[in-house]
C-alpha cells in the first residue's frame, strides 16, 4: 500500500502543472491523486493511435470509452499479478514467468495458464512469454486438442469406433460448435443420447422372444404398421354396416348421398383426393364383409392391399373378403403389439436401426466419450486464463503509454514521440503539420473546435483508389494562411507509414503566427490598391468604349459583321487605343495618389533630425503592424488543444495551451538542408523591364521635390 504522503513530481507544460509518472510507485499511487489534476478523464476507444484490443480490455463497461476509474482498475489488476510494478514503466513486449506473482489465486492461475500456452506451443522450458506467442489467440485456442469448453470435436477422436458413435450423436442430436468452429458434442448431448438409446433398448427387450408381441417374428413391425394404418378406417366401415343392420334406412346415407357424389363430380379425381378418402371404405350394407380385392374406396386400396399381404394372408390365409368377426380376431391378436407400441420411448437415434443401437448400447463408447469431455473440462481454468495472460501482457506493454497520454500529456509536450491522438503528419503548402486528429463529423467537430483558437484545415483523405476514406483536422501553427484555401491538395502519412491523398474541404480561420500578423496590414493595403486600380481601369475602359460607340453612332456609320468563315481563322482584333488610353489614365491617377501620400510621409520624415529619422521609421512600422501583432499575440497565447479533443469525445480536464514557441514545433516550414549549395539564377524567370523602375523613381523624385517645395513655401510664409 502507498501512504497518502506519496511524494509527487510535476512538470510545467502547456501552461499548467502535469504529474510526472516515473516508476511503479507513482502508478500505484495514482488512485490517491486528485482527479482534478488529471489532464483527461475519459477518451474514446476508437479514432486514436492506440491498440484497440488493449482499450477494449480496459473498457470494463463496454461503452466505447475509457474512463479514469477504468484506468485505475487496469493498473490495480496488472499490479496484483506482477511482483514488481516497475515492470509497467518499462513497457516490455514480454513478461518473465518469474515476474508473475503466484502468491494469490489469481496470480497462480495466470502463471499456470502461461505455462500451459508455452507447453502447447512446443516451448515447455521457456522462461518468458510474449505477445508474439499469442499473435492470434483465437486460432491458438481453436488449435488446442482440449480447449476447456467441454465440447469434443469428432474429428479429434482417434478411436474410429468411438468417433463413429460421436458422429452418430451429431447426426441424431445435432452439433454443438466447439471453440475451433468444428462440430462436436458436449456432456449434455452425450447423456441424452445414451439415455435414449438405453431406454429404447429396454423397451425393445420387452418384445424380444415374446410371441404375443412378435407374432410374425421379424415381419411383426411391418405388419403392425400396415394394421395401424387402416385400423380406424376399417372400424368405421364395420360400425356403419352394423348401423345398417340395426336400421335398413341408414344404409344409403351412411354410404354417402347422391348429392355428395355430385359435389365431387366436377373435380379431377384421383386416389389422393381428400374428398374421396373421406368416403367409406366400401358401400354400406347390413353386416356386409369388407371387400379386400374389388369394391374398395380407391383412396384406400393401397393400404388395404398392404393389410391383406402383411397381416391377413400370414394370419388368416388368402381371402377376398374380411367378415367383422375375423376383423375382431385380428384386433385381439394385435392388441399386445399395439399396447407395446404405445409404450415406445422417444429416441432420436431410432433412425440408426435396432442393430446399430444394440451395438452402441453394449459398447463402452459412453465411458470413452465422457472421459474425453472430462479431459477437456479439466483445462477449463487454464484456457480461461489464457485471456488473462493476454490481458496482463497488453497491460504491461501499454498502460504506461496510456497514462502519459491520459493522466498527463507528457508524450505530446515532451515531443519524444507522438501523442495517441496524433494521427500522422500532413504535408501541404510547403509545411508539415504534426497535430492531425481523426474526425468523424467535420461539421459537428468544427462548431466546437472553433473555440480552440487554432487554425484548422479539415481534409478528406483517401487511399487505394478511394477504397479507404477518413477525415482529419490539421492544425497549422507556423507560417501564414495566404495560400491555404479549400480545394488545395496534400499528402498525409499516418503513423503506420500509409500514404493518403488529402484535400482541404473546410477551414477554421484563426491567427497562425506573429510574422503573418506583421505583414497582414501591408498585404491588405496592397490588395486594396490592386482592387482600386482594377476598378478605376475598368471604369475608364467602359467609359472609353461608350464614347467610341457613341461617336460611331453619331457619324451614321454602320458596322457590318461578316459571317465567320468555317475554313479560315477569325481576323485579329484591331488595337483599341481608347481602351488603353483609359488604362494609362487610371494608372496615372493611381501613381498620383500614391505620390501624394509618399510626399506627405517623406516630407514629415525629412523635417526631422538625422538621428530621429530611423526612430520615426520604426515608429511608423510599429504604428501600422503593432495593433495586428498585439491582437495575434494575445490570441496565439490562448490557443487550447482541449476543444479539438473534446469534439472527438475526450473529456479534457485542463487548459492544454499551445503557445507560440511550442506551436512552431508542431508545424515545420520548408528549409534547405544545412550545407546545401544554392544558385539564385533562374533561367525561366520573367524578364525584367526598366519602365516600372523609372516610374517608381519618378514618383520618388516627384515626392521629394514636392516635399522640398512645401517646406520652402512654409518657411517663406513663416518669415513673411
Amino acid at each position: 500500500m502507498i501512504s497518502p504522503s506519496h511524494r509527487w513530481k510535476f512538470f510545467r507544460a502547456g501552461g499548467f502543472d502535469q504529474v510526472q509518472i516515473d516508476n511503479g510507485a507513482d502508478l500505484l499511487a495514482l488512485k490517491e491523486l486528485d482527479q482534478k489534476l488529471w489532464v483527461a478523464l475519459s477518451c474514446p476507444t476508437r479514432g486514436i493511435e492506440f491498440d484497440t484490443r488493449t482499450l477494449d480490455l480496459i473498457d470494463a463497461d463496454d461503452d466505447g470509452r475509457v474512463h479514469a476509474n477504468e484506468v485505475l482498475g487496469a493498473i490495480a489488476w496488472a499490479t496484483d499479478r506482477l511482483r514488481n510494478a516497475d515492470l509497467l514503466v518499462q513497457s516490455p513486449d514480454s513478461v518473465a514467468l518469474a515476474e508473475i506473482d503466484d502468491s494469490s489465486d489469481e496470480g497462480r492461475q495466470v502463471l499456470a495458464s502461461a505455462r500451459y500456452i508455452l507447453k502447447n506451443l512446443g516451448k515447455p522450458r521457456a522462461t518468458r512469454i510474449s505477445l508474439a506467442d499469442m499473435a492470434d489467440i483465437e486460432k491458438f485456442v481453436a488449435g488446442l486438442e482440449f480447449n476447456g469448453d467441454g465440447v469434443i470435436s469428432a474429428r479429434l477422436i482417434s478411436d474410429m469406433s468411438v468417433r463413429a458413435t460421436a458422429e452418430d450423436i451429431i447426426r441424431c442430436r445435432g452439433a454443438v460448435v466447439d471453440r475451433s468452429g468444428e462440430a462436436g458434442i458436449n456432456q449434455e448431448a452425450s447423456d441424452i443420447f445414451f439415455a435414449e438409446v438405453a431406454a429404447y433398448m429396454d423397451w425393445q427387450a420387452q418384445a424380444d422372444g415374446n410371441p404375443e408381441i412378435q407374432f410374425l417374428g421379424e415381419e411383426t413391425q411391418a405388419a403392425g404398421d400396415a394394421f395401424h394404418a387402416v385400423k380406424e378406417k376399417i372400424g368405421d366401415y364395420f360400425t356403419r354396416c352394423q348401423m345398417a343392420a340395426y336400421d335398413a334406412r341408414a344404409a344409403a346415407p351412411l354410404s354417402r348421398s347422391t348429392e355428395d357424389y355430385q359435389e365431387i363430380a366436377a373435380q379431377t379425381l384421383s386416389a389422393q383426393n381428400a374428398a374421396v378418402a373421406s368416403f367409406p371404405l366400401a358401400t354400406v350394407e347390413p353386416d356386409k364383409p369388407l371387400p379386400l380385392v374389388s369394391g374398395v374406396n380407391p383412396a384406400w386400396q393401397k393400404q388395404i392391399d398392404a393389410l391383406r399381404e402383411r397381416v391377413i394372408v400370414p394370419l388368416l390365409g388368402e381371402k377376398e373378403n374380411l367378415p367383422a368377426s375375423e376383423w375382431s380376431a385380428l384386433c385381439a391378436k394385435l392388441a399386445p403389439f399395439e399396447a407395446w407400441q404405445a409404450k415406445k420411448p422417444v429416441c432420436c437415434a431410432e433412425q440408426l436401426g435396432v442393430a446399430r443401437l444394440r451395438e452402441i448400447a453394449t459398447s463402452a463408447h459412453k465411458e470413452a466419450i465422457d472421459g474425453l469431455i472430462a479431459q477437456d473440462k479439466a483445462v477449463e481454468t487454464e484456457v480461461k486464463e489464457i485471456r488473462s495472460v493476454e490481458k496482463l501482457l497488453r497491460f504491461t506493454r501499454d498502460l504506461y503509454n496510456l497514462v502519459n497520454n491520459f493522466v498527463s500529456f507528457r508524450s505530446f509536450y515532451i515531443g519524444r514521440e507522438k501523442a495517441i491522438f496524433q494521427l500522422g503528419t500532413l504535408y501541404l503548402d510547403g509545411r508539415s503539420c504534426d497535430l492531425c486528429v481523426r474526425v468523424e463529423d467535420i461539421t459537428k467537430h468544427a462548431e466546437f473546435a472553433n473555440t480552440s483558437g487554432l487554425y484548422l484545415a479539415y481534409c478528406e483523405c483517401v487511399r487505394n483508389g478511394g477504397a479507404e476514406q477518413m477525415s482529419v483536422a490539421a492544425a497549422f501553427t507556423a507560417g501564414d494562411s495566404d495560400f491555404l484555401v479549400v480545394g488545395r491538395n496534400g499528402i498525409l502519412y499516418d503513423r503506420r507509414g500509409n500514404e493518403w491523398d488529402a484535400t482541404i474541404v473546410r477551414i477554421v480561420d484563426h491567427p497562425i503566427s506573429i510574422r503573418q500578423a506583421f505583414w497582414a496590414p501591408y498585404k491588405k493595403l496592397i490588395r486594396f490598391i490592386n482592387e482600386q486600380l482594377e476598378k478605376i481601369a475598368a471604369s475608364k475602359d467602359a467609359a472609353a468604349q461608350e464614347k467610341l460607340i457613341k461617336a460611331v453612332g453619331e457619324s451614321g456609320a454602320t458596322i457590318a459583321t461578316p459571317a465567320p468563315a468555317e475554313a479560315l481563322p477569325p481576323p485579329p482584333k484591331p488595337f483599341d487605343i481608347a481602351k488603353f488610353a483609359g488604362v494609362f489614365a487610371a494608372i496615372g491617377l493611381a501613381f498620383g495618389a500614391i505620390g501624394g501620400i509618399l510626399a506627405t510621409l517623406v516630407g514629415g520624415i525629412l523635417g526631422l533630425e538625422s538621428w530621429q529619422i530611423p526612430l520615426a521609421i520604426i515608429g511608423l512600422v510599429l504604428l501600422i503592424s503593432g495593433p495586428s501583432m498585439a491582437v495575434a499575440w494575445l490570441k496565439l497565447k490562448k490557443r487550447n488543444l482541449g476543444p479539438v479533443l473534446d469534439a472527438n469525445g475526450w473529456a479534457i480536464n485542463a487548459r492544454a495551451r499551445i503557445n507560440i514557441s511550442f506551436g512552431t514545433t508542431l508545424t515545420m516550414l520548408a528549409r534547405l538542408p544545412e550545407g546545401s549549395q544554392r544558385s539564385l539564377t533562374d533561367p525561366y524567370a520573367d524578364k525584367k523591364t526598366a519602365w516600372p523602375f523609372y516610374l517608381l523613381l519618378a514618383g520618388v523624385v516627384f515626392a521629394l521635390v514636392g516635399a522640398w517645395l512645401y517646406m520652402s513655401l512654409s518657411s517663406a510664409v513663416s518669415a513673411w
